[in-house]
């Protein structure tokens, strides 16, 4: 019988770790822009951390829990494997926090790599100066219950954004992006590609080439009137 609302799902796939790692050299903005747009965790959720140069690249451990409760994220830090960002839905909730210090130190320790809450956490000031990315909608020092219901691995909304266990994320100091493992090699070359283009343009910046006529066309084709001035 199955128990819906309140389950584990113990094994999952997970995308291979040398593709994963591969997203380590590119920024969200350049993936997301690949992916048109879409994929990123809403501008709410930010990084705790303070270290600029932190990045968060993982694949998903999803957990849906009860508001005000993490008995569920517990769980999932004694079953994430290493390089897992474990993701929580705790709907937005900012009442409060579904962890802590002590349980960043747990997931640093199993090598994880990163939390991903859609809610708020306490400790900040600590867990800013750690190694360790957490990107969660704020503070409280209100804590959790610890009382379930919940899910572990089942696809979960995350920042309006549907996560699924074994999705590849990515996280800097622009937000989170959500990469679905199918897409992955595509992702990657088209993100490539990118990446030697803006490396062009900043030459031809620097050179004083780069075609701006993109903009008039534009505006020509979209109809817009243009006024030379005051007479």
């Amino acid at each position: 019988m199955s128990n819906v609302g309140f389950r584990v799902i113990m094994n999952i796939k997970r995308p291979p770790r040398e593709l994963v790692e591969k997203f380590k050299e590119f920024s969200t903005p350049n993936i997301a822009d690949n992916m048109n747009r879409f994929f990123c965790v809403a501008s709410e959720i930010k990084m705790i951390n303070e270290k600029k140069d932190l990045k968060m690249v993982g694949t998903a451990l999803t957990v849906k829990t009860r508001i005000a409760d993490n008995l569920m994220v517990h769980k999932a830090l004694e079953i994430a494997k290493p390089g897992d960002v474990i993701v929580v839905d705790a709907a937005g909730d900012m009442n409060n926090a579904i962890l802590g210090e002590i349980m960043v130190r747990l997931a640093m320790k199993r090598k994880l790599a990163g939390f991903l809450i859609d809610g708020c956490i306490r400790d900040s000031s600590a867990i800013r100066e750690l190694d360790f990315p957490v990107f969660a909608r704020g503070a409280n020092p209100k804590g959790p219950y610890k009382d379930g219901p919940g899910e572990i691995n089942v696809p979960i909304s995350c920042g309006g954004v549907v996560i699924r266990p074994g999705d590849i994320l990515v996280g800097d100091a622009d937000g989170v992006v959500v990469v679905p493992p199918e897409e992955a090699e595509n992702v990657l070359e088209n993100t490539k590609k990118i990446v030697e283009k803006e490396k062009l343009m900043f030459e031809q910046i620097e050179k004083g080439t780069l075609d701006r006529s993109w903009i008039d066309k534009t505006l020509r084709e979209r109809g817009c009137e243009i006024i030379d001035g005051v007479e």
